[in-house]
């Protein structure tokens, strides 16, 4: 048999409203509750330093962060796939580093970017967040990055898809000499081309930087376009890349596979390299891009 539990008598008048909270004691509630959120964000942001092994790099130069913006904008244009979005960067608001015993850096960065063909007047695209990690003096660093305010999806789309046609319907294919020209010139009607083929040199530039060298795409030559079966762009062409700080110009031969909307299929060859490089769109790290361009 359980015990019979007793129970109080209701007091006259129906329950009892709760006391009222001393006038001093709510504003101290509110300050706990202030500091607790300010030390919530706080162990968020040191979460890489409170990692073992790794400590608060004293000052990161301007020179490390401006690095690990190319870094991570090469490697989210190659993912993006789309020429008329190509983007640049434009300056770094904020960052910092930690650093390792092998001098291996983690730079957590904010960055403004814009079209890197911009109309006159056109605003900026807005801003990139992005973690790169250096392996020390190696190339091909790790990179997470997420971008908002991109080109409008109709405009993307659409430009993309005319030069897609415009190529597609071409009688001959393409055979470029060189882009630019001896002059620094890039004739208008090649301009989308010239950004087709730096979406694949974006890709050779990521793999190839480090903590102290970054590239420059140059020069566009012997570019050929052949003729296939299925409904993707296909070509070959050569690029020139200008290596900082050493000022050396690195020929590339480049096989670049390009359907509107679908991720790139890239192939390289690098002057010095022994054996050909590849990609297919999905490589380590990760390139997060707004909403319309999540099909990627």
């Amino acid at each position: 048999m359980q015990p019979r539990r007793t129970l109080l008598p209701t007091p006259p008048g129906g329950p009892r409203a709760a006391a009222p909270m001393p006038a001093l004691l709510l504003p101290l509630l509110l300050l706990l509750a202030l500091r607790g959120a300010a030390g919530s964000a706080g162990s968020a942001v040191s979460a890489v330093s409170a990692e073992p092994g790794w400590r608060p790099d004293p000052g990161p130069h301007s020179g490390l962060l401006l690095q690990a913006a190319r870094a991570a904008l090469h490697f989210f244009n190659f993912r993006a796939a789309s020429p008329s979005a190509l983007r640049a960067v434009s300056a770094v608001q904020r960052g910092r580093a930690w650093v390792n015993s092998k001098k291996e850096r983690k730079v957590d960065l904010v960055f403004t970017t814009e079209r890197y063909n911009p109309e006159e007047g056109e605003e900026r695209l807005g801003k990139c967040s992005a973690r790169v990690f250096f392996r020390n003096e190696k190339p091909r660093p790790a990179v997470n990055v997420t971008c908002t305010r991109f080109v409008e999806k109709s405009k993307r789309q659409q430009e993309d898809y005319l030069l897609y046609k415009h190529m597609k319907q071409l009688k001959t294919p393409l055979d470029v000499v060189s882009i630019p020209d001896s002059h620094g010139h890039i004739d208008p009607s090649l301009r989308p081309i010239w950004e087709l083929a730096f979406l694949g040199g974006s890709y050779v530039m990521w793999e190839k930087t480090t903590q102290v060298s970054h590239y420059y795409m140059a020069q566009l030559s012997s570019l050929k376009q052949w003729k296939t079966n299925d409904n993707a762009i296909d070509f070959d062409y050569t690029v020139l890349l200008h290596e900082f700080p050493t000022q050396e110009i690195i020929p590339c031969r480049i096989h670049l596979v390009w359907y509107p909307g679908k991720a790139l299929k890239v192939k390289y060859h690098c002057h010095g390299l022994q054996t050909p490089e590849e990609a297919s769109g999905i490589e380590e790290g990760s390139a997060v891009a707004p909403t319309e361009l999540s099909n990627f």
